[in-house]
């Protein structure tokens, strides 16, 4: 749904869109206020708000499970190596979760557990001319991947 709507304190009128869902705990109704001109309703809100939800929330996982917020070095130059550390760490992590089938239940999973369940096991390297195999124990649950 979608709507004109002028706050006391604005200057002009802004297009305002809504996503209305009825539930059986009752309706979800969400607004975005915006001065975007074109585009539906629809991809205001599922394209262009919900990706910077999503940016949010990726954001939340680099500082809150990489510790990316820790810059407590007496050195700026330092602080500036431990953010690039951290950060470096943050993309192998994603790749590392693109990695994952999509079909797999790791697919969405947070970097903590991707590292409780992928990287912190035991596992014997076997190389060979044309490929890398990783062999795990058999009590191992994420072997299959």
């Amino acid at each position: 749904a979608e709507t004109h709507y002028k706050a006391k304190s604005w200057k002009a009128e802004r297009r305002t869109c809504a996503r209305i869902e009825a539930t059986a705990m009752g309706l979800d109704i969400r607004f975005v206020v915006t001065n975007l001109d074109k585009g539906s309703a629809e991809h205001i809100y599922d394209v262009i708000y919900c990706a910077r939800g999503q940016a949010e929330n990726l954001i939340k996982m680099h500082k809150s499970q990489l510790a990316s917020d820790r810059t407590s070095c007496r050195s700026p130059i330092a602080n500036q190596v431990r953010l690039v550390l951290h950060t470096a760490a943050y993309w192998l992590m994603l790749t590392l979760r693109e990695a994952v089938p999509t079909t797999h239940h790791l697919r969405n999973a947070e970097f903590a557990t991707l590292r409780l369940r992928l990287l912190k096991l035991g596992a014997r390297v076997i190389e060979t001319v044309s490929r890398i195999r990783l062999a795990f124990a058999a009590a191992c649950p994420e072997a299959s991947l």
